[in-house]
């Protein structure tokens, strides 16, 4: 048995009927070159032939009972392909907006949990757009569960399932599948109840740690409450960040990699993923301004950090952390502000809690792990308080030569991203053959007038490019005035330090 780890247990655990956790993906192929139709029947061999190349894709969950510990993953005796898959034609509409359309109501649905988590549909009658004419062409809706893989892995698998030459792999029989014994329920509650053995002592560990590192900020919630001068460091209000509903929408748009390149090279001093966060930090300020909405503070981004290495990599699952980054958009010229956030990332650890996102859950209870969770989204804490970040960002490399399935070439791709209430949007980049994606995964009942978002990303990189050329050197590098100290400084190290004192006495 291998045990969900604690990050990936709170995807599980997030999940509702209208907030499904999974990471989606629409992959569009120009089949025009192919001989004869890839038939959907060639495409349900190729993949039995490739399963074994992803053992995540035949294996289930192994719930505990009374949710005594997190979940396994167990071999799925009774493993069918067809269970997972589904064809679809869209015949004399096989235009992309109809191809989004259906890809955004097959991803509003939830995975079901009674088998491997994941779902791929086949879709034909697809008709690609080119310069020269519509080219026929087949697409592909993926769904892979949150809580098995991250964007990085997931990037990964579809590496993995595809193919690296146009000339067709053979297919061959699959390889002997003998999927090992599921262990019995006595063997799951034996296990379960020896990591509860271990729990007292570490919790105890972790209180002592958790509650140093977030002292300032609990006195802080609770100094708010008084009428003093408290600068509170958090997110500010946004209309991202409000309860959501079960509709979702991917809205998308590409650029050359090469312009975000050239941007790098003239602001010298930041790396492509500054850019590529300046890009989203204008469009994001460009929509807010045309929906008249100012925000006191600049917006904060999650940004998702890979931890994997190449010397110690998981089979799955989610191998990241993450830090909160202000995106600076309260600095009106968006190439000073790629500068600035190139700074806030490089001076980001005091903006960091003490306390890794993984450190937190590693040794919490799953019924508490699940319940806090669950509190989260269904008491609205980020609604009724200011939220910890606006908006997640991902951005993830992906391959510059051309993939192909069965000698039909990879032409596009789209990645969506799973939502839960009060993050109503999330902004997956995935770069691919010299061109890069920017994804908005959004519900459209927070998020209004979503397609103005492709014009915007446009806009705002020809901003960009033009503020660069024209940057000074000192420009984006000018300090912030440090916070004035006051009365409220004074009572927050006052207290923090008694409670500390009272900390250190409980750990001895």
């Amino acid at each position: 048995m291998r045990q969900l780890s604690e990050l990936d247990a709170s995807f599980l655990y997030l999940e509702s009927d209208t907030t499904p956790m999974h990471i989606g993906g629409v992959y569009l192929f120009d089949a025009s070159g192919l001989s004869n139709p890839l038939a959907f029947s060639t495409f349900v061999a190729y993949l039995r032939s490739r399963l074994h190349v992803v053992p995540l894709f035949r294996q289930k969950l192994k719930e505990i009972p009374l949710r005594l510990g997190r979940p396994y993953w167990v071999d799925d005796a009774d493993f069918s392909i067809e269970r997972h898959l589904a064809y679809v034609n869209l015949g004399e509409h096989g235009k992309q907006a109809s191809l989004m359309s259906l890809a955004s109501k097959i991803l509003e649905e939830p995975l079901k949990r009674d088998r491997p988590l994941w779902h791929i549909t086949f879709v034909d009658g697809f008709r690609i757009d080119d310069p020269e004419g519509e080219k026929e062409g087949f697409a592909l809706i993926v769904k892979l569960h949150h809580a098995a893989i991250d964007a990085f892995s997931g990037e990964e698998i579809m590496g993995k399932l595809l193919e690296y030459t146009p000339s067709p792999r053979t297919i061959t029989p699959p390889r002997p599948w003998l999927p090992r014994q599921e262990p019995s329920e006595e063997r799951v509650f034996l296990q379960a109840g020896a990591n509860i053995l271990k729990t007292p002592m570490q919790l105890a560990s972790l209180a002592y740690n958790a509650a140093e590192a977030t002292t300032r900020g609990l006195i802080q919630k609770q100094l708010h409450k008084l009428p003093l001068p408290l600068p509170l460091f958090t997110a500010p209000h946004s209309p991202f960040n409000r309860q959501i509903t079960a509709n979702r929408r991917i809205v998308s748009t590409s650029v050359n990699l090469s312009r975000l390149k050239a941007i790098k090279g003239s602001l010298v001093d930041v790396t492509l993923n500054d850019v590529v966060l300046g890009l989203c930090a204008e469009t994001l300020a460009r929509y807010l301004a045309n929906q008249n909405i100012e925000t006191k503070s600049s917006l904060v981004a999650m940004t998702p950090i890979s931890v994997r290495s190449s010397s110690l990599r998981k089979a799955t699952g989610n191998q990241m952390s993450a830090m909160l980054l202000d995106l600076a958009t309260a600095e009106a010229n968006p190439a000073a502000r790629i500068r600035r956030i190139h700074r806030n990332a490089v001076e980001s650890e005091p903006y960091r809690e003490a306390i890794a996102a993984d450190r937190l859950t590693e040794l919490l209870p799953s019924t508490l792990l699940a319940l806090s969770a669950r509190l989260y989204s269904e008491l609205q804490v980020a609604q009724r308080y200011q939220p910890l970040f606006n908006v997640p960002i991902t951005n993830v490399p992906g391959p510059q030569v051309p993939l192909y399935l069965q000698g039909a070439r990879l032409v596009r791709q789209y990645n969506s991203a799973p939502l839960f209430d009060s993050l109503g949007l999330v902004i997956v980049a995935v770069s691919y053959q010299g061109q890069l994606t920017l994804n908005f995964t959004l519900c459209p009942d927070v998020v209004a007038d979503s397609d103005q978002l492709p014009e915007l990303v446009h806009d705002s990189l020809e901003a960009i490019e033009k503020a660069a050329a024209e940057l000074g050197p000192d420009q984006g590098h000018e300090q912030f005035p440090e916070p004035q100290h006051n009365m409220t400084d004074d009572v927050l190290a006052y207290v923090e330090k008694l409670l500390k004192g009272g900390l250190g006495r409980f750990r001895r």
